[in-house]
């Protein structure tokens, strides 16, 4: 057993140089893993490469378009990393571009065509030596990581093999496999201290707001925020189920097929919002601020939909819906209907600029944790193909892509928010309580 004092002890490698990527949303503590991670490969003489704007610049290599220096990657030394863990922003920028988008089945891997950008990305890596690859991103960039493994895994048996580990990122706090991702408390903690200005603001107008907080898929952040900022009432996906929420069929124009989709009951939904601020009022609380989250726009019905395009990863294009306004909207028509009174109701969309905020000390610790984690698993342990996790106080863990990814679909699953959960329950306690005699609905 080594002494408290000394250094790690050295493990014997064959790797000589990494790469570290990072792509889709900022989140803070992003330097902290990359320069944890960075750190960690440089201390055992590994060389680190740090490759620029996530994807975009691997997919477009080829004969007429090698990966250039500076533009493309760049290469880390300990001068570049001093005193970068509590940066802002990402030293190695970030991008959207999806290598993966393509491959929906692992069958889809023997296609040529659809595997082709899989291909590039591993000859881009090759050319400049890359031996170890370590991606940092949210869901979308886990599938990507999942599935550039599984192209090397078809790859001639002497084929020269990339391992993959991932760390997970996202603000949303929505992954599977570990308790809360890097970033989650510093944007709960930016968002919160928005909506406390607000609740001063709309205590002395006798106002409200309606802020839409970042978190497309689950309402960790939403919820956060709310528990935080002291919010009188917090919407998200988890809270569309009984009554709030009903069923549509569509049709496509391209191919009349029908199907059916689980919409938000919004004749329900904006009632339930209006009985939150009729409560306050008794309370002699004429203000308040109420906050939904993003996703929610996933579960507008069709009539609200129609026409809205998709991105890569067929998520729908939020910034076109503008879903805080449709939602203050609504709840301000419904407060007149009930009410006979106009109260105003300000749409703000809350979240973005809590993406690059200045990380606060357990993202960096958890960052850093996770960087190190990379080394640990990819040279210490000798795996590929894992997510790096914490548990406890920072301990390290290593989930195989396999618990984290349908095997049919290959699709990364979304970790919600448990019904009834003490976190829920936490947050229903906080806020202005409601009677549900006090709902009064359209009907």
């Amino acid at each position: 057993m080594a002494e408290t004092l000394s250094r790690p002890p050295r493990t014997t490698h064959n790797f000589r140089k990494a790469a570290i990527l990072f792509a889709g949303g900022p989140a803070p503590g992003a330097n902290a893993v990359i320069s944890a991670a960075a750190t960690s490969f440089l201390r055992h003489d590994i060389e680190v490469v740090g490759v620029k704007h996530g994807y975009s610049g691997l997919v477009q290599f080829g004969p007429d378009h090698p990966l250039v220096e500076g533009e493309d990657y760049v290469m880390f030394d300990h001068k570049m990393l001093r005193r970068t863990r509590n940066s802002q922003g990402i030293m190695i920028g970030t991008a959207r571009a999806n290598p993966g988008k393509m491959i929906s089945h692992p069958s889809h891997l023997a296609d040529e065509e659809r595997s082709a950008p899989l291909k590039t990305v591993y000859e881009a890596l090759r050319s400049i030596g890359v031996d170890a690859l370590v991606s940092i991103g949210g869901d979308d960039t886990l599938k990507t990581a999942n599935k550039f493994k599984m192209y090397q895994d078809r790859l001639p048996l002497d084929a020269h093999r990339i391992p993959v580990v991932h760390l997970p990122k996202t603000i949303d706090n929505d992954y599977r496999g570990i308790d809360f991702t890097f970033g989650y408390f510093t944007a709960v903690n930016f968002i919160a201290e928005e909506i406390r200005n607000m609740l001063a603001d709309a205590e002395a107008n006798r106002s409200y707001f309606l802020a839409e907080s970042m978190g497309r898929s689950a309402g960790w952040l939403a919820y956060g925020a709310a528990i935080a900022g002291e919010a009188s009432l917090v919407v998200s996906v988890e809270d569309i189920i009984g009554k709030y929420r009903a069923q549509e069929e569509s049709i496509n124009s391209k191919t009349g097929e029908k199907t059916t989709r689980t919409v938000m009951n919004l004749d329900e939904v904006i009632p339930r919002i209006v009985a939150t601020m009729t409560a306050r009022e008794r309370e002699g609380k004429e203000y308040g601020v109420v906050v939904i989250a993003e996703g929610l726009a996933e579960f507008l019905p069709n009539s609200y939909v129609e026409g809205i395009d998709r991105d890569e990863h067929g998520h729908i294009n939020i910034s076109a819906i503008n879903l805080h306004d449709l939602f203050a909207d609504l709840i301000a028509k419904e407060y007149k209907r009930q009410s006979g009174k106009d109260r105003k109701v300000n749409a703000v969309q809350l979240g973005y600029e809590a993406r690059c905020a200045k990380p606060h000390a357990f993202d960096v610790m958890l960052g850093s944790q996770l960087g190190v984690g990379a080394y640990r698993a990819l040279v210490e342990q000798r795996l590929n193909g894992v997510m790096v996790s914490v548990s406890g106080q920072l301990q390290l863990e290593y989930v195989p892509f396999e618990d984290l990814v349908d095997p049919e679909t290959l699709v990364t699953m979304v970790r919600y928010i448990e019904q009834d959960s003490d976190f829920q329950r936490l947050t229903r306690f906080l806020e202005t309580y409601v009677n549900e005699g006090d709902v009064l609905g359209n009907a």
